[in-house]
């Protein structure tokens, strides 16, 4: 079926769309992404990169950049060097080498290498599960942060990147201008035990499903609940 065709069959349907159910949605989203490769960072803490430090350095590396380098990119930098001190040892050359195939990889580089040198130098290599030290590094935002509060700690914590944003708002579940805005949201709104998978969900959901153009609205597990903001064509 054509995005056309598509569009006068689905998207028709938002007059008769059942309420949200999250707890409904979480379940199929569980099961429609099991086939897909998982968010890069869960990827990486399911092979043992899972440290705070860990984290935050994958999730340096994951921005703007594709899953399927950033995974590659950062098993090479950790195989090279994986605490804090031995990541401090190195030379910027040295970084921007291991990781030069993620974009900003020079800019990264000198990130990586603050992040390492402080958690060593102030923290005797074990960055604290704290949001205000995570905050407190150099290219460190809430998304990494909380990525890292909620892998390495498991603490609590919403990640919200491109596709959590894109997805919560699609389904109407929020309605929000930015990341920023769409974690505060989910913050007010999310019950506390979903807080730590749904990136990990969305993430391959957003990629593979809800795509930001073209979604598969045709073969979304949530389409009756989905109020398809912002979509004016799909497959």
């Amino acid at each position: 079926m054509d995005a056309t065709r598509a569009r006068g069959k689905y998207l028709t349907q938002s007059k008769t769309k059942r309420p949200f159910a999250i707890q409904t949605a979480i379940r199929r989203v569980r099961e429609a992404v099991k086939p897909f490769p998982k968010a890069a960072l869960f990827e990486l803490a399911a092979e043992g990169y899972d440290s705070v430090f860990e984290v935050l350095v994958g999730c340096i590396i994951s921005i703007r950049t594709r899953d399927e380098v950033t995974v590659p990119t950062a098993r090479r930098l950790f195989q090279h060097a994986r605490t804090a001190a031995e990541v401090a040892t190195l030379t910027l050359g040295e970084i921007d080498g291991l990781i030069g195939a993620c974009t900003f990889h020079s800019p990264k580089a000198r990130q990586i290498h603050e992040i390492a040198r402080r958690a060593a130098e102030e923290f005797d290599g074990k960055i604290p599960c704290d949001p205000e030290a995570l905050l407190s590094f150099r290219g460190v935002g809430p998304k990494c942060a909380n990525l890292a509060l909620g892998i390495a700690c498991g603490e609590s914590s919403i990640g919200v990147d491109i596709h959590v944003h894109r997805v919560t708002n699609r389904w109407g579940y929020v309605h929000a201008a930015t990341p920023e805005k769409t974690m505060a949201a989910l913050q007010e709104r999310l019950p506390k035990r979903y807080w730590i998978e749904l990136n990990a969900l969305l993430v391959p959901f957003g990629k593979h499903i809800c795509t930001g153009r073209l979604p598969k609205c045709s073969t979304c597990p949530v389409l009756e609940m989905c109020q398809q903001v912002g979509v004016s064509e799909h497959r």
